[in-house]
């Protein structure tokens, strides 16, 4: 499959890729840099808003603009106006945590999950965002909230927590929300990196970025084996979800965090959003509905 470089964004920590299918648009962060980019691939015109915090994921509202999950948790974004405005703070009483990756669900309820600073406890917690607002703990005792992805039948969610190198499987309720019988669904062998963010095609096959492992792979839930490997031009591959016109197109997010000198002369393009056109079409990104 080929590679391509779309945003030679140098990202410090770039993740949350999100494809908006109504406007045919792609956003990602830049967490540590605090910086929202959008990507048009028809006129390939490049944006970044910068921000005051870490934000850990975006994701298009329903009603327009952009609803974001800083370190200090849940905001409306108008991108044309650059302003946020404040929806709900889970975590005031941890001010050592920060939200990370996140996504909606397709009922259009925003799920992201926080994680410690420092990345040596488990102070982290994946909570989901209403439609009415309110905030709901979903699971606790995290350590790196990462991949959330949503099975195309709406039976299952599936949740990545990095340090525990495995895919959780919950069962789903689409009406409630409700998650239960959690089980592992795929679990990282040692030497292929840390299974980071993560998307889902059409077929229910899961594909997760590799922290630390050179590129994205395509898993069997239902049976824990590894179909494919997409190697990508970087290190850290943090995250990636489909896009384009048909959903057939992997958008992959990277990151220069934790690359020596030697990694960076080696992999000048990490940090950078790529491309793949992959002949396998994806779930869609849904929007928030709140």
């Amino acid at each position: 499959m080929y590679v391509e470089l779309v945003v030679n964004s140098q990202a410090t920590l770039g993740e949350g890729p999100c494809w908006d299918r109504h406007a045919d648009v792609f956003y990602w962060v830049d967490i540590l840099e605090k910086r929202i980019g959008k990507y048009v691939p028809e006129t390939r015109e490049i944006e970044y808003i910068q921000l005051d915090s870490y934000v850990g994921a975006v994701v298009p509202r329903e009603q327009g603009g952009l609803v974001v999950a800083l370190q200090k948790g849940f905001y409306y974004l108008n991108w044309e106006k650059e302003s946020l405005a404040p929806i709900a703070d889970p975590e005031n009483h941890l001010p050592m945590n920060r939200f990370n990756d996140g996504k909606c669900d397709p009922a259009g309820r925003f799920w992201a999950g926080t994680m410690d600073l420092a990345e040596e406890s488990t102070t982290g917690a994946l909570y989901c965002l209403q439609k009415d607002l309110k905030v709901e703990k979903k699971i606790d005792n995290v350590g790196i909230s990462n991949g959330l992805a949503w099975s195309p039948d709406q039976r299952f969610m599936y949740f990545i927590d990095t340090p525990t190198g495995k895919v959780f499987q919950y069962e789903y309720e689409v009406n409630t929300g409700e998650i239960t019988n959690p089980e592992v669904a795929v679990q990282f062998p040692e030497g292929i990196g840390h299974p980071d963010g993560m998307t889902i095609d059409e077929e229910g096959m899961l594909w997760i970025a590799h922290f630390a492992g050179y590129g994205v792979s395509r898993w069997n839930p239902h049976t824990g084996e590894q179909l494919d490997f997409i190697e990508i031009p970087a290190v850290n591959v943090t995250s990636c979800t489909f896009g384009g016109e048909n959903l057939d197109e992997l958008y992959v997010t990277t990151a220069r965090k934790g690359m020596s000198e030697e990694d960076l002369e080696r992999y000048p393009k990490a940090g950078g959003v790529f491309k793949v056109k992959t002949g396998i079409k994806g779930s869609p990104c849904y929007s928030f509905k709140g």
